[in-house]
């Protein structure tokens, strides 16, 4: 089998596992009364965030450290830049969920707790318990908040993961057989897909943290980009939000806490201290003063987060190839453009704190 086959076929069994595996967790949760806003915040989070889960346990346990924290951090990146941004030029976000406007700080704390850990180049057992116990926090919160939600933003939930009066034992053996065959295809096909990433890693040349920032993390984030950019052109806009910004606290939280468990730990690269986790940081800090000013992610804005992705990929790939335009390209890149185009972004947020 070829080495490309070998991925794709991989990469289409997480696919259709993750979606089985919501579907039969959604269906399950309104047997069980489950209100569908809680579902959407925490059931659903954690049905998209499996693929990343299943590859980063997968590729520890078979040594390849690389590949799992570069999953997370590019998953990470992507979420934020390629999908909120193309979710923002579908149809700019308005952002009415006070919950996702509280998910933000999280997020960066999150982000930057991990930089904090990593900087001995080494996630352990004790940094597996420490993600672990908050995200056992933050569902409380979670449950909490959603709980004083607006009708508005409930409604929209409920559109979505509305509660089909479908109960008894029949519906509830299907939705555990839905769950048990969306597990089954996640575990089949999750090797199959990081054999095939270090496969193509080593025929093209290139590290395996580098194939984990880019094809992998893409491939493990493809649910995500399908609910947010279906969700916002539905005009379901916290949903769209919600789910990039809840993903990327569950993958910090969930993934890195319990696959850290399961491995026994992880060894960090250099690459990912001085450059991709930064760039996630960074990322995470662009949110504040969009989700702070006017509560609205606007097509410009949008086009501004792919912009920023599609300027890392193209840094990715001049250090991968060691080009020699790469001094010149980071240079304009870090005192040019960046500072360029943060100028609008940061005199909205001065305004706003002005006006409070």
């Amino acid at each position: 089998m070829s080495t490309t086959l070998l991925f794709l076929i991989g990469l289409a069994l997480i696919i259709g596992g993750a979606e089985l595996l919501v579907r039969g967790a959604i269906g399950l949760s309104k047997t069980l009364g489950i209100p569908p806003l809680i579902v959407g915040l925490t059931v659903v989070a954690f049905g998209t965030a499996s693929p990343e889960l299943a590859v980063c346990i997968d590729a520890a346990r078979n040594g390849h450290s690389d590949i799992s924290v570069g999953n997370i951090v590019g998953s990470n990146i992507l979420n934020v830049l390629l999908i909120l941004g193309l979710a923002a030029i579908v149809r700019p976000l308005a952002v009415a969920q006070q919950l996702v406007r509280l998910d933000v700080p999280i997020m960066i704390g999150a982000s930057g707790l991990l930089m904090l850990v990593v900087l001995d180049r080494t996630i352990g057992m004790m940094d597996g318990v420490l993600f672990c116990a908050l995200l056992v926090g933050y569902l409380i919160l979670v449950v909490r908040i959603s709980q004083k939600e607006s009708r508005e933003v409930q409604k929209e939930y409920e559109n979505q993961y509305s509660p089909d009066a479908r109960p008894g034992i029949l519906r509830t053996l299907i939705d555990l057989a839905t769950i048990g065959i969306g597990l089954t295809l996640l575990l089949t096909g999750t090797p199959r897909f990081v054999q095939g990433a270090v496969a193509i890693a080593q025929v093209l040349g290139l590290s395996e943290h580098v194939i984990s920032l880019t094809i992998v993390s893409v491939g493990t984030s493809l649910p995500e980009l399908a609910t947010s950019v279906l969700a916002s052109i539905r005009g379901q806009r916290d949903i769209a939000v919600g789910n990039v910004v809840g993903s990327n606290i569950f993958n910090i939280f969930a993934v890195l806490g319990i696959s850290t468990l399961v491995a026994g730990g992880y060894t960090v690269s250099p690459a990912a201290i001085h450059v991709d986790i930064p760039v996630m940081i960074a990322a995470a800090f662009l949110c504040l003063p969009v989700f702070l000013t006017r509560n609205v992610i606007s097509r410009g804005e949008g086009l501004l987060f792919v912009g920023y992705y599609v300027a890392y990929a193209a840094y990715l790939l001049l250090s991968v190839t060691d080009h020699g335009l790469l001094p010149i390209y980071r240079t304009v890149l870090i005192y040019v453009v960046i500072p360029l185009t943060l100028i609008p972004v940061l005199i909205g947020l001065l305004r706003a704190m002005k006006r409070r």
